[in-house]
């Protein structure tokens, strides 16, 4: 309702307290913030991007707030995703979420919808919201954000993050571009790593999140120039800005429906693959890898392919680092040779993935056999060495 009967909005004496400084801006005023008041927000997602946004779209006097996550508040959130708290470990998102903002501005409306977004209820959770603000944090996702935001003709307002940049923007408004403009096709599964896997400056979250809480509140009011058409790239570690244009492409595939997203962005195919891989490949449990040391056997080498900065956090006693990307780019292969010298060789990473497309690579490039350790060093914190830091 973005062109609301503002008669029927009445702000309490509470309320003209709490929105004061809003209400002597001439571009907010009593009107601008009738319109925030009967303006309604869905969030797809509470974590990094969610939570600032949150945070200050209720603060601004956004009338209702809806929230869509299924995932469980973990210690390893705590260090970006601002509203939630301690005490809430373990416990859903999305009530942590709703408790922090009831205790920010108790007359925002709060809905809560513990479900993985998908296909079949996608149209049913976005259709009664003004704006949809994606914080999400993988393609398949966004890709049925997007296109549920065409079929509804809803102002998607996007935000994405890795390590130290973030981009922003606004999809899907008033005749401007869509996600299928700035990404018409996903990139291959595993391509882009995960913030578990690559790492986020906890900061960095917070700044682009409250870009996006900036322009729902300016498409409310109506005031302003929003991002639509244009991206807004930011360099946390340069502190710079620059801005790419973005234009609607007339080729691009009319969107007529919701798809199966996971296959669209390949990862049924992908999953097919690596479990192909795994059933070819040797494993080990951690257990089993603790026999092996605990024996004294000096016939294996025990290659560690995380980041120098992982192995500096933890590592296995008589663990030997050769990073994952040096053996992509050829140059660990060698390496790997040389250390091995006719050893058996047994690999190890974080979780399990990356040391079992390390040896997928040593295979193919040297023929190289290497038995996979099963679950990594987080495995092995947990079921063998618990003072092991896990990260």
């Amino acid at each position: 309702m973005l062109n609301p009967n503002l008669d029927e909005i009445q702000l309490s004496k509470d309320e003209y307290e709490r929105y004061s400084r809003h209400l002597i801006l001439p571009e907010v005023g009593l009107e601008g913030q009738k319109r925030l008041k009967a303006a309604s927000v869905l969030c797809i997602g509470t974590g990094g991007l969610g939570s600032p946004l949150l945070l200050y779209l209720a603060a601004a006097g956004i009338g209702r707030l809806g929230i869509v996550d299924f995932d469980v508040v973990d210690s390893s959130n705590l260090q970006r995703q601002v509203i939630h708290g301690t005490s809430w470990v373990g416990k859903p998102k999305i009530q942590s979420a709703k408790d922090r903002i009831l205790e920010i501005n108790p007359h925002c409306q709060v809905d809560l919808y513990e479900t993985r977004l998908s296909s079949e209820n996608a149209l049913d959770i976005v259709e009664p919201y003004d704006i949809v603000v994606d914080g999400t944090d993988n393609f398949p996702t966004r890709y049925l954000v997007n296109d549920a935001c065409v079929l509804l003709n809803k102002p998607n307002v996007y935000g994405s993050i890795f390590r130290f940049e973030g981009q922003a923007t606004v999809f899907n408004y008033q005749g401007g571009p869509n996600y299928r403009d700035l990404y018409p096709e996903p990139p291959p599964p595993g391509l882009v790593p995960s913030c578990a896997e690559g790492g986020v400056l906890g900061i960095l979250p917070g700044i682009i999140g409250v870009i996006q809480a900036t322009e729902t509140v300016k498409i409310i009011l109506g005031t302003g120039q929003t991002l639509s058409g244009r991206l807004l790239l930011y360099n946390a570690l340069n502190m710079s800005f620059r801005e790419l244009k973005l234009r609607p492409n007339p080729e691009r595939p009319v969107i007529e429906k919701l798809i199966d997203y996971e296959e669209f962005c390949g990862i049924p195919q992908a999953k097919a693959a690596e479990a192909q891989q795994q059933a070819s490949m040797e494993e080990i449990t951690v257990q089993q890898l603790k026999e092996i040391l605990d024996s004294g056997a000096d016939d294996y080498v025990l290659l560690d392919v995380r980041n120098p900065n992982e192995y500096e956090i933890a590592k296995i006693p008589g663990s030997v680092l050769v990073p994952l990307p040096d053996i992509e780019n050829g140059d660990g292969v060698a390496k790997v040779q040389e250390i091995l010298n006719g050893h058996k060789l047994i690999v190890h990473c974080k979780m399990g993935g990356r040391s079992a497309k390390a040896i997928g690579i040593l295979k193919e490039k040297a023929g190289i056999d290497g038995i996979n350790v099963k679950g990594g060093i987080n495995a092995w914190s947990q079921e063998v060495d618990p003072s092991v830091p896990q990260y």
